[in-house]
């Protein structure tokens, strides 16, 4: 209780300034004296005492007029004030002690347990509001870390409609070329898009600002590719020129990294780019291989930034004119975020500028440890090959989601049947004995926890594979799941080529 505390004795008494400091002593507390009010006002700025005993009546200033001071500034509005008087004994003295500032008021003379009881007690609920202040302050900032968070998803989740928007239009047109060029483009957008409904709907990493990495075997080429599609409509619409410089055949150059996450990087260091450089500019995107990682660039011609600028330009939400982003109406997240990410993955970024209107210069370096062994895959034939044809029974109550499902497996040759509920999944799956049930979870009536017990009870179905689908996809589902009797957990959106490899290994 009297580590830490230190007690500042004001009286000028000497008698009863000495008597005060030695219970106070005895008692276990570090103790300074004074014997006026300009002296204890500096001996307040020097050694910002926990508590102060202070006396009503000082040769120089009155007590009340001191303990006013000390509780009109933040820097000392939390020490303790006990006043303390021989002569002021009336109910009236106490009130005006109290209503300056005071937090206790003593009539000399006392008791020494008395004393020591009051300081106690004062020190015990200044401890208390302490603590309260500080869950305060840790409520506050996880608020402040979910709002953060929820508005670095939103910022990001709007960077892949547009490649998606478009991509739908050109489907539209009757070239194979095209068409095919769109669909692949929807599939990485649609992919990253998922990845960041996982992250926005992970309650536990928007309360605690954490987002964990998922790392795979990647190609370069892929990840910038995804980052160039998610930019181009920022780019389009300035009328800038990209130009890429890649000092490596970046088919060649493979990572161990998390692609998503890597491809926000990039995105975002070309839409501000785009954003801070006049209209028709030219923006280069650079990569090499250097001997301790590898080095990503991405340089404009645009408005660049002052040497004030440079240090804080990392910074969330940072205000006035040290921040583009908030000079141009953004939210100010978009470098924080690459901050954040290449972190995460052992690197740095740094920002350069030679001063307004000379453009700037973004740099990104990762670790050799994201350097990967060069991988030789297989060029994908333009025609999917047939898997062995299965009976499959899917179990989805949106229509839409079934009807997309059950095309996509007949066009990998499998014969497919679709019911939107579970009483009339248990009476087609026994009739159809299936290889494999891909069901989802939140169905009407019964759920597909208890749909999935129920199709292992039954000897018609109880060899099948069965698969969740669902849009549920955290640790503690997955577990239900399997002790629901399923093999596998897919969440939605399911990947295609996923899907095809569930399909592929039945029977292996």
């Amino acid at each position: 209780m009297t580590a830490g505390v230190l007690i500042l004795n004001v009286d000028d008494n000497d008698t009863n300034r000495y008597v005060k400091t030695r219970i106070m002593q005895r008692a276990g507390y570090e103790v300074v004296e004074a014997a006026t009010g300009t002296e204890a006002l500096r001996l307040i700025r020097e050694r910002n005492p926990t508590l102060v005993l202070l006396d009503v009546k000082l040769p120089d200033m009155n007590g009340r007029s001191i303990c006013a001071e000390i509780k009109s500034h933040a820097s000392t509005a939390s020490i303790v004030v006990l006043q303390t008087s021989a002569s002021h004994v009336e109910s009236r003295h106490r009130v005006a002690s109290l209503e300056a500032g005071a937090d206790g008021y003593l009539v000399e003379p006392m008791e020494p347990e008395e004393l020591v009881a009051n300081v106690k007690a004062l020190l015990r609920m200044r401890q208390a509001e302490g603590e309260r202040q500080a869950a305060l302050e840790a409520l506050r900032e996880a608020d402040r870390r979910k709002d953060e968070f929820l508005a670095m998803l939103a910022h990001e989740l709007r960077n892949p409609l547009a490649p998606i928007r478009n991509a739908v239009e050109i489907l539209k047109v009757d070239d194979p070329a095209h068409r095919e060029r769109a669909r692949v483009l929807i599939g990485r957008q649609v992919t990253h898009l998922a990845r960041l409904v996982d992250d926005l709907l992970e309650v536990s990493r928007i309360t605690q600002g954490k987002v964990v990495l998922q790392r795979k075997t990647v190609r370069l080429k892929d990840v910038l590719d995804t980052a160039i599609d998610t930019a181009s409509p920022y780019l389009e619409a300035q009328r800038h020129q990209l130009k890429t410089d890649f000092a490596f055949d970046a088919d060649e150059l493979w990572l161990e990294v998390d692609p998503v996450r890597l491809s926000q990087v990039v995105s975002n260091l070309l839409h501000n780019a785009a954003k801070f450089t006049p209209a028709g500019g030219q923006i280069t995107l650079r990569a090499r291989a250097v001997d301790d990682g590898m080095e990503i660039v991405v340089e404009d011609n645009g408005v660049g930034m002052g040497a004030d600028v440079l240090p804080t330009v990392f910074e969330l939400f940072t205000q006035g004119s040290q921040s583009l982003d908030r000079a141009q109406g953004g939210l100010g997240i978009g470098l924080s975020l690459v901050k954040g990410m290449i972190e995460m993955h052992g690197g740095s970024v740094t920002a350069e500028s030679e001063g307004p209107g000379h453009g700037s210069r973004f740099r990104v370096w990762l670790p050799a440890s994201v350097r990967s062994q060069r991988r030789v895959v297989a060029p994908r034939s333009a025609v999917v090959t047939q898997a062995q044809p299965r009976r499959i029974l899917v179990v989805e109550d949106n229509v839409d989601a079934a009807e997309a499902m059950q095309l996509l497996l007949e066009g990998m040759g499998h014969s497919v049947t679709v019911v939107n509920d579970g009483a009339d999944a248990l009476r087609v799956a026994s009739e159809m004995r299936p290889d494999l049930v891909l069901l989802d979870i939140g169905l009407p009536g019964v759920n597909g926890y208890e749909l999935a017990r129920r199709l292992r009870d039954a000897p018609e179905t109880q060899a099948a594979h069965l698969v969740a689908v669902t849009g549920y996809g955290q640790a503690k589902d997955r577990a239900r799941s399997l002790e629901a009797g399923f093999d596998m957990h897919l969440v939605k959106p399911v990947d295609p080529a996923q899907l095809r490899d569930v399909v592929g290994q039945l029977g292996t």
